[in-house]
């Protein structure tokens, strides 16, 4: 598929937060930033003028553009630093080094140290994080060593030299805040079980660690240490608030491959994000054209195959939605809580958005492509049997049953063919009756495309629920063409869709191509019934109640018809009704001048 332009990639971002990345001609990484609003923020590059010489340079490189979604701007702060630290781009400079954020350490030694760190060296040690606030590590380190005494001094505490009583206690066990396993006054054993309490918190498992503060706590109010109890209180309160999860980074999840995917009918779209150290070190997203009907699982298998060639991956489990078999050496995961769950489903939301930005962008460029998905889509949601490329709609517009009129409109390959709409002036029905003038312009529209051997609707939609549906029913069946096209109703209150025969209408999902497409449709219908009927009164026709209210001009008794459809109904409506289609003000002056009315 052709590759879309700078402008059509931009206008299809979302604005949602995340790290955004640049790419040159060559498919070489420039630069990645982090957004809390994707869409305008990588806007701004192209629509602001740089002072900055290097900026102006880095936007006349850009050829491409590839964004991760992440939940939260700080999930975007720390992937943009491990994107930035692993791929070192040409136009970043501040995050290059390991020096951006703190991580806790626990030195591989003998009495292992404690400490914050912003240098992760493979030494053997053990680190945590990295965490977004040295404040919250601070606090953290505070309540471990107020909790277990760890010695903070850097000498070589080898037993040879401790035996031969080398070093002496310094003022940090005078203060009760180490036991001196210098002079041999803390076992090893005892040092290392409070270690292993210590990972539990930097873990982010705090409940024997508060349980044992709160007991602190209490022992210092019982000695009326009340100030010493307040400062421990002040520590839990600390502990609690933290927060040691993160949907980016955790140190329970590491060198982990994650696969999500999400299909139509025509085509996959799978996920890959690549975990490290507990963080999101590359995230990438494919599209595969189904050949003959793939399901989601065979899709993925070949996906996650291909992906893990393509980019060397070498860990030994992966997290999915479901269970594939991708090899025996390879541990599968489905994730169902917590953590494991949260990436998996930060994944599957980065495959909807990329999903939905290829249709934006296929839209603009390969139009075909995007009627031929259209349509497929609609013949599997709407049960029809065949893909509806030609849809008309009928809508009944008339006040108070003067001057009755009807409205067909026609969409072609799912757009309006406005050239095909037709206006008809109700000429049987006496009075304002839907069902009757529904049967009325059903029959004579589809008289004359018979009678004029023009091509028939492949769908049918009348505005209504089963009665107005019952009418156009009994119009095709006089013409004999019942069969041969396919009707539906949609009632407006829940945007049910009713069927011939069916007494159990269908609920489309609220935010698909279908319904918005027959939404469209209706509203079409609407616009264009009230229009013809404002060109059809005459001015003395037009006059009604609504256009002697003071303060109520002609175009809100347009919008009051549209959405009423009588005058009746109008004057029946709550003001909160009311309110909804014309705003507080004018509610107002149309509810009062009804319980005016009504009070006379």
């Amino acid at each position: 598929m052709q590759e879309a332009s700078l402008e059509i990639q931009i206008k299809t971002l979302p604005s949602s937060p995340g790290v955004y990345q640049y790419y040159d001609k060559s498919d070489k990484l420039l630069y990645v930033g982090k957004a809390k609003n994707l869409k305008k923020r990588v806007s701004s590059y192209f629509t602001k003028s740089h002072d900055s010489y290097r900026i102006s340079v880095l936007v006349k490189k850009i050829r491409n553009i590839k964004h991760i979604v992440v939940e939260t701007e700080t999930d975007a702060l720390l992937l943009e630093n491990n994107l930035i630290k692993k791929h070192q781009p040409r136009f970043n400079v501040m995050l290059k080094d390991d020096k951006t954020y703190p991580w806790i350490c626990i030195k591989k030694e003998r009495f292992p140290r404690v400490f914050l760190t912003r240098n992760f060296v493979k030494d053997g040690s053990e680190y945590y994080g990295p965490y977004t606030s040295v404040k919250t590590v601070n606090a953290l380190l505070d309540l471990i060593k107020g909790l277990y005494p760890l010695r903070t001094c850097n000498y070589d505490l080898s037993k040879q030299k401790i035996d031969d009583g080398k070093y002496k206690v310094c003022l940090e066990y005078h203060l009760g805040n180490c036991k001196g396993p210098c002079e041999d006054f803390q076992s090893e054993e005892e040092y290392l079980e409070n270690l292993n309490a210590i990972r539990q918190i930097v873990k982010g498992n705090f409940k024997d660690s508060l349980f044992r503060f709160k007991q602190k706590m209490m022992e210092h109010a019982e000695k009326m240490e009340f100030e010493d109890a307040q400062r421990v209180k002040d520590k839990i309160a600390i502990l609690e608030r933290y927060q040691a999860k993160s949907t980016v980074v955790n140190p329970n999840i590491s060198n982990v491959d994650v696969f999500t995917i999400i299909s139509d009918e025509a085509f996959g779209y799978v996920n890959f994000l690549q975990l490290s150290y507990g963080a999101i070190v590359r995230s990438h997203t494919i599209e595969m054209k189904k050949k003959l009907q793939e399901a989601d699982k065979e899709l993925l298998e070949l996906a996650i195959v291909e992906i893990r060639q393509r980019f060397s991956s070498k860990s030994k489990e992966i997290y999915t939605p479901f269970k594939v078999d991708v090899g025996e050496d390879i541990k599968i995961t489905v994730p169902k809580l917590g953590d494991k769950k949260k990436i998996v489903d930060l994944s599957l939301r980065n495959a909807k958005y990329y999903r939905q930005e290829r249709f934006k962008q296929i839209k603009i460029i390969d139009p075909d492509r995007h009627v031929k998905r259209l349509m497929s889509q609609m013949k599997k949601d709407l049960r029809l049997p065949e893909e509806p490329r030609h849809i008309e709609c009928f809508d009944n517009s008339n006040i108070q049953g003067t001057n009755p009129v009807a409205a067909c409109v026609v969409f072609k390959d799912g757009k309006p063919s406005k050239k095909d709409y037709r206006k008809f002036n109700i000429k049987t029905v006496e009075g304002p009756n839907d069902f009757a003038s529904m049967e009325e312009v059903v029959y004579r529209r589809y008289k004359r495309l018979l009678d004029e051997e023009e091509p028939l609707p492949q769908l049918v939609i009348v505005d209504g629920g089963k009665g107005q549906l019952s009418s156009g029913l009994k119009a095709l069946d006089q013409l004999n063409i019942r069969g041969k096209v396919t009707i539906i109703g949609i009632a407006k209150r829940l945007e049910e869709i009713y069927y011939p025969g069916d007494s159990i209408p269908l609920y489309l999902d609220k935010k698909s191509e279908t319904l918005k497409v027959i939404q469209h449709l209706r509203n079409e219908a609407h616009r264009f019934g009230i229009t013809f009927h404002r060109q059809k009164r005459s001015k003395s026709a037009i006059e009604t109640e609504l256009d002697n209210i003071p303060g109520i001009g002609e175009k809100t008794v347009v919008e009051l018809l549209k959405q009423f459809r009588s005058v009746k109904r109008i004057s029946k409506a709550s003001q909160k009704e009311l309110a909804e289609v014309i705003g507080d003000s004018r509610a107002t002056k149309v509810y009062n001048f009804y319980l005016s009315k009504k009070a006379k």
